[in-house]
């Protein structure tokens, strides 16, 4: 696709690879990338598997855009919101595979995915907003509301707790962690799995039991850009 997201199909799964410097950071063009990765999938009709590089699957929001402030703030964020809103509604099952730190944006989209695998080690998953000053966003909140284990909810976006793989597992950032080695393979394998899925039940049931999310997601949108406008 283009040399910070990678595509690759193989036996109808779609391997989509972030591949963005250290951090995998999340700018315009990153979306941009991604936002064509799932068009090709789409056409494709295949299973996705979002994957990081090793040891991250990103930290985040491009800092050098977050700088910019002003206008390019807004335009990020709501660039990031609908990518994430897109996720929650693909036709096609999406498969976030968490190969290290996932941080702030890399977070959210790992709970906008249909399942969610991680690997083992020492690595750090969570909203970490309020603690370097940023006041969370409504997307920000409504997401995680309806994703996470509701007593684990103020502890990740209002608290700024960090876990390492097995505790973003227990609180809902994950649904299973495994090593290394086993990866991949386990990625592979539940994406072969929702292959055999009924592909028209399953689209319909997974819009049908997001729609209230999926509402409240455009609400938090456009209340997103009201609130950016008001300062």
């Amino acid at each position: 696709m283009t040399n910070i997201v990678d595509y690759q199909l193989a036996d109808g799964i779609a391997t989509i690879t972030l591949q963005n410097g250290k951090v995998n950071a999340l700018g315009s063009a990153m979306f941009e990338a991604l936002n064509g990765a799932l068009d090709q999938a789409e056409q494709d009709q295949a299973v996705v598997m979002l994957v990081g590089q090793p040891g991250i699957f990103s930290a985040g929001y491009d800092l050098k855009e977050l700088q910019q402030g002003g206008d390019v703030i807004v335009n990020l964020v709501a660039t990031g919101s609908q990518f994430t809103r897109r996720l929650l509604a693909f036709p096609l099952p999406v498969i976030g595979v968490c190969t290290g730190n996932c941080i702030a944006k890399g977070a959210f989209i790992m709970l906008s995915c249909d399942y969610r695998i991680g690997v083992e080690g020492p690595f750090t998953i969570g909203l970490n907003e309020t603690k370097i000053g940023m006041t969370m966003h409504h997307v920000g909140i409504e997401l995680p509301r309806q994703r996470l284990t509701p007593a684990a909810f103020n502890r990740c976006v209002i608290n700024a707790e960090m876990f390492d793989p097995a505790g973003a597992a227990a609180v809902g950032f994950l649904d299973k962690v495994v090593s290394a080695n086993e990866l991949l393979p386990a990625a592979r394998a539940e994406a072969v799995r929702l292959q055999g899925l009924h592909s028209d039940s399953f689209t319909a049931t997974k819009l049908k039991s997001r729609a209230a999310l999926l509402e409240k997601i455009d609400w938090a949108i456009q209340q997103d850009k009201k609130d950016a406008g008001a300062h």
